[in-house]
């Protein structure tokens, strides 16, 4: 058992340890000890072990809980504090939370820490970090640089140092073998890099062009010239190992011009990035953009670059003290600002391509490409506002819109649009469009009193300028009325909006919701012929322009009109059309809404087990969300009936029995189950 595992399960201690951090210098491989503290700990955890990776947060810590709760996942569309949202999800639940490089948010990470872990008795903590957290309850271990044996004997071959430095050269060198004469020069080469696993992994990706021998004595030359001012560590810089100084050093000098150029200019990526963002934002004339590809590819043979693999092609991303290096470079060669601002002006017409692209065949790719890309957009989102550039900040949230509603991201939207508008307050069709965008989230999150606020300023602010804005403010009114329950203005305001000539248009979101926000007030109202005719329209427009999310949204409401009206088998075939799209978008409101009209229909034809059971399912996605059922009025009412009719069924204990299996099983595969007609669900 590791002295971490000690420490959490006390095995002979009153108290165990509910919050550990390991410590150390850069590159001595605290996250490889989590790692591997975590796997072991793991099975004794009955809710799992999480890693959260904090590096691309930066200095962002106002969403520290946000990026918990995305990892757990906790989806949160309430309006209250997300800090708090999670204790309550943690409250009953017993997990390792791994908080991965938080030395540059130790303030952040330690509140966090406390207010979970007074919330959640069962919750342990994990943190790797530079610094200390001086959290309350906090222990401290160091984690120390990888054993190298003192002599040059053949047995020291199987010391930690050697065993990594034998294992790394064989991936980077075809046919590397090790001979009883290496062990000795082996042994120097990691007693030279003192342990440091970074500093071994560079130095590896080097014997490719040096056998051991001359690698070790150009290290040793290295490290005569340097000793300890070789430049890099400065009072704004990490307290780097002199080693893992000597050994990066090293290896940037060894890199062509055009391989340092870069390894700079990818220091502004928060994260991953690919080829062709890469090319846009780097190249030059210095630097041109067919050159790029062979450049990454040996800076991934340097172990400069780590290289992924992903659903939406190859992406790569560098270590946190790599990273630090060649952002140290790019400030010295005087590029930092035009770099970070190539980088925000690249996610803005990423945004925008999205935002045109959005209402069209290519959602999924498009939900793929903006999610993968998250951590990118924080950082072009946070180098706007810290600049002081309010405009740009309002037309990148704003164009946003679609990424913070549709992709899963409410909460956090309401975050940047809210700091946003506040940054810049001078009327503008940019701060029309983000009053607009912020009121869609603020549907989502039920919180009325400031839509209201915000529609009243979109509408007022709307009258100075086009048909385009005047659009948004009427969108806005509308989801007020839509809040409100008023069916009555719901259906004025939407039959106002499709009162125009948009079918001659091009598709865009504003009359498609129009359609979605008309159909449900309409069945609301009993009025289900009127309903299906619009119904038509909406899936007949979505099917010309290829879109899915509204369309799936037209799906749900068919579905109600035809529980009402008794169509249960249709309604069960709808809901599932709607669940298809709605999971695959992580569309956790819509996928929640499809499970209860799923269970809704399993009652009325007498599948009360079923019945019993997706309510389970649907009642553990609407937990992560912070809600406890549908929400709406009326759907709330359909919810409960359900629910008592499936009760009064089955008898509480059979009942009880369904639900809890759904409550507990893994949504993934539940949600397959759900969309499997001929499958009956795992109870």
């Amino acid at each position: 058992m590791s002295a971490i595992e000690r420490m959490f399960l006390a095995p002979s201690l009153e108290e165990p340890t509910r919050l550990v951090t390991l410590t150390g210098v850069g590159g001595v491989g605290k996250t490889r000890v989590a790692l591997d503290a975590a796997v072991a700990l793991q099975p004794r955890f009955r809710d799992g072990a999480w890693l959260v990776e904090l590096s691309p947060l930066r200095r962002q810590g106002d969403l520290l809980a946000h990026v918990i709760a995305e990892t757990l996942p906790l989806a949160d569309q309430t309006t209250r504090p997300m800090t708090e949202v999670l204790a309550e999800y943690l409250a009953d639940r017993e997990l390792l939370l791994v908080l991965d490089t938080c030395e540059h948010l130790v303030e952040d990470c330690a509140r966090v820490a406390e207010a979970l872990l007074r919330a959640a008795p069962g919750l342990r903590v994990l943190a790797t970090s530079r610094r200390v957290l001086n959290a309350a309850g906090e222990r401290v271990l160091t984690v120390e640089p990888l054993p190298v044996p003192e002599d040059d004997d053949a047995r020291a071959g199987t010391a930690d140092a050697v065993v990594l430095l034998t294992r790394r050269a064989m991936e980077a060198v075809p046919g590397f073998t090790v001979t009883d004469a290496d062990h000795a020069e082996l042994v120097r080469l990691c007693r030279r890099l003192e342990g440091l696993p970074l500093a071994i992994e560079l130095a590896a990706a080097r014997l490719r062009d040096l056998p051991v021998k001359e690698l070790t004595a150009r290290l040793d030359d290295r490290f005569a010239v340097l000793g300890d001012t070789d430049g890099i560590a400065t009072d704004a810089d990490p307290p780097w190992h002199q080693a893992l100084r000597t050994a990066i050093g090293w290896s940037h000098e060894l890199c062509t011009p055009a391989e340092r150029l870069l390894w700079a200019r990818l220091s502004v990526f928060a994260g991953s990035f690919d080829v062709e963002t890469t090319q846009r934002i780097c190249a030059d004339d210095h630097l041109p953009a067919a050159d790029i590809p062979a450049v990454l590819d040996t800076l991934m043979d340097k172990s400069i670059l780590l290289w992924r693999p992903t659903g939406g092609g190859e992406r790569y991303r560098m270590l946190d003290t790599i990273r630090e290096f060649g952002a140290h470079w790019l400030r010295g060669l005087g590029e930092d600002d035009a770099l970070r601002r190539r980088h925000r002006d690249h996610y803005l017409a990423l945004a925008r391509r999205g935002h045109a692209a959005w209402i069209g065949p290519d959602q999924f790719a498009w939900y793929d490409r903006m999610t993968a890309e998250h951590d990118n957009l924080r950082a072009a989102l946070e180098f706007s506002l810290a600049e002081a550039e309010g405009q740009v900040a309002l037309e990148l949230t704003g164009t946003l819109w679609f990424f913070w509603q549709a992709c899963g991201f409410v909460k956090e939207g309401r975050h940047y649009l809210d700091r946003a508008l506040a940054a810049d307050t001078a009327p503008s069709p940019a701060r029309v469009k983000a009053l607009y965008a912020i009121g869609q989230l603020l549907l989502y999150l039920g919180d009325l009193p400031a839509l209201e606020e915000r529609a009243a300023e979109c509408t007022a602010l709307a009258a100075r300028f086009g048909d385009t804005e005047r659009g948004y403010a009427a969108a806005t009114e509308l989801r007020v009325s839509a809040v409100r329950g008023d069916l009555e203005s719901t259906v004025a305001r939407a039959e106002a909006q499709l009162a125009t000539d948009w079918r001659e248009q091009p598709l865009t979101l504003l009359p498609l919701a129009a359609l979605v926000f008309l159909t449900h007030s309409l069945v609301a109202a009993g009025r289900f012929e009127e309903a299906f005719r619009w119904l038509d329209e909406l899936r007949a427009a979505s099917e010309r322009s290829g879109e899915r999310s509204m369309c799936a949204w037209g799906d749900f409401v068919r579905a109600q009109a035809e529980l009402a009206l008794g169509l249960f088998e249709e309604a069960r075939w709808h809901a599932r059309e709607a669940l298809v799209v709605k999971h695959r978008l992580r569309d956790g409101v819509g996928t929640a809404h499809a499970l209860e009209s799923l269970a809704r229909s399993a009652t009325a034809t007498g599948r009360y087990r079923d019945a019993a059971w997706l309510l389970g399912l649907a009642a553990q996605l609407w937990e992560t969300l912070g809600r406890p059922q549908a929400g709406i009025p009326p759907m709330v009412v359909a919810h409960q009936v359900c629910e008592r009719r499936t009760r009064e069924a089955l008898g509480e204990d059979a009942y009880r029995h369904a639900f809890d299996a759904g409550h507990t099983t893994d949504p993934e595969s539940g949600i397959v189950h759900a969309l499997d007609s001929s499958s009956a669900p795992p109870l």
